[in-house]
């Protein structure tokens, strides 16, 4: 399978027969560009414009904007609730964590975590192949509690988000840092690619890396 950047936290991943994009956003609100794309599945983490911008993704069979489990085609979901805040979600709300499966391979996409994961939440996500979390704060977890969260898994690929890049709009940029935070505060090797391509008969379980993908 494939996966591409789009953009914040925004990503493709494409299976052999079905296609998935997470938390499309609002180039307006962001000031980055949305590339047009199809998928068959969209995934929304929780209900802020820079997350659920679903008209710029086309051929849509399927919506998944709440926890649950979910098979569609070949896929499967599961959507586990969790909170945008540290503070119980009073500040922000709820967020929700998804865990795919595509061919074979497991992914988690943490959506906007804004606090230190529950052993439940752990177990449950325990056993992926790529964790995608966010890195940038603030409005986040921050690249200490990222780091802290990659740690505590065995997944060979941690996959950064969330994070902020040239062009955003100021008032956003502002308040989130950049990626070398992150890459600093975990410290293990970093590969730049612009598309992560993964065969499950050869994944490293013996090493756990950061992929940096390049925006589409």
């Amino acid at each position: 399978m494939d996966i591409v950047y789009l953009g914040h936290s925004s990503f493709k991943l494409k299976g052999k027969n079905t296609s998935v994009i997470t938390d499309p956003f609002d180039p307006q609100m962001l000031g980055l560009k949305f590339p047009k794309n199809e998928a068959d599945i969209v995934t929304v983490s929780h209900n802020h414009s820079d997350h659920n911008h679903l008209e710029l993704v086309s051929g849509v069979k399927m919506v998944i904007n709440s926890p649950g489990e979910y098979e569609v085609m070949d896929v499967s979901v599961i959507g586990i609730e969790v909170d945008h805040d540290s503070e119980g979600g009073k500040v922000r709300g709820k967020n929700t964590v998804f865990v795919f499966e595509i061919d074979g391979i497991r992914l988690a996409h943490l959506g906007d975590l804004g606090h230190k994961l529950t052993d439940k939440v752990t177990e449950t996500i325990s056993d992926v192949d790529v964790l995608m979390l966010p890195v940038g704060g603030f409005f986040t977890i921050g690249a200490k509690e990222a780091s802290e969260i990659a740690k505590g898994f065995e997944s060979p690929f941690i996959i950064p988000m969330h994070y902020r890049v040239p062009g955003m709009k100021e008032e956003i940029a502002s308040k989130i840092a950049p990626v070398d935070d992150f890459l600093k505060e975990f410290g293990v090797e970093v590969d730049k690619t612009d598309k992560l391509n993964i065969k499950k008969e050869l994944i490293n379980y013996e090493q756990q890396k950061v992929i940096l993908l390049e925006k589409r």
